[in-house]
């Protein structure tokens, strides 16, 4: 069987409810990086944040961060990175209109800098993993570069009419995804970015075809890699939407359903 390309969403997908690989996924990822098929993490969290699984696997391959907005190889700094960031006055023209929305908390990530409009203690505990640099006030006088990226903390009722703002006044500048349950979290890149594009430029530098591509994902931010892959899963516990373009549902992130996909598509003992 020729190479293919393994792609891993990690919350809900890769991960546990506990936050970890369960060892059937684990030896089961082995068994096919053993027959010659790759592995690649593609999430929306920074890298900082996914390390800590990139090494537990024990991976060789490029990795997407940011939803697409940063992609690099952590173990080949001659690998052309590519970093695409919003542009500042974009931000603070976002910033400036979610005034008349409930707005629990705004963040602007610069790779590892972290920006914090509100003092929040939760949301504090969840960007500090990996000890970046955070900076809380007014995003808008401390900001003074492109970030990478920018999340809108609200009121679950709130979160559809921001992305409708969004689409109506930003459409041509940036793109926004929705967090899982149980947060109502708006995040934000430059136009034109998602998992696909970044997959995409792995896929050629590793001169792996589309139709090679095993995807697996289970939220917003994992619709355009389900439909760009040759193989598309969404996982049990996906959202419906999801499900509708997938061209196969597997068991949960709790049931291993990444093993069972693999072991039945890449024929594993």
């Amino acid at each position: 069987m020729k190479p293919h390309l393994i792609v891993l969403d990690l919350d809900g997908t890769l991960l546990t409810d506990e936050k970890v690989i369960s060892e059937k996924t684990i030896q089961t990822l082995k068994q096919a990086e053993a027959q010659g098929h790759h592995i690649m993490i593609a999430t929306g969290r920074p890298y900082r944040a996914s390390e800590v699984y990139y090494r537990q696997l024990g991976l060789t391959t490029p990795i997407v961060n940011f939803n697409g907005a940063f992609v690099h190889h952590p173990g080949n700094r001659s690998w052309q990175t590519i970093h695409e960031t919003i542009s500042l006055p974009v931000v603070k023209e976002v910033i400036d209109a979610m005034q008349p929305f409930s707005v629990h908390n705004i963040v602007a990530e610069v790779m590892d800098d972290v920006y914090m409009h509100y003092h929040d203690e939760k949301l504090l505990d969840i960007f500090g993993f990996g000890n970046p640099i955070i900076t809380q006030g007014d995003i808008r006088q401390y900001l003074q570069v492109n970030p990478t990226s920018l999340l809108i903390q609200a009121n679950e009722n709130t979160v559809d009419p921001i992305r409708r703002h969004l689409a109506d006044v930003h459409a041509e500048v940036i793109d926004h995804r929705r967090w899982g349950a149980p947060w109502h979290v708006i995040e934000i890149v430059r136009h034109g970015l998602n998992k696909a594009v970044g997959i995409s430029h792995v896929s050629k530098w590793m001169d792996i075809p589309r139709e090679r591509i095993i995807a697996f994902g289970d939220e917003d931010n994992d619709l355009e890699m389900i439909d760009y892959a040759g193989v598309g899963v969404a996982m049990g516990n996906g959202i419906d939407r999801l499900k509708s373009i997938a061209d196969e549902v597997t068991l949960t992130n709790n049931e291993d359903g990444i093993a069972q996909v693999l072991k039945e598509r890449l024929h594993l003992s």
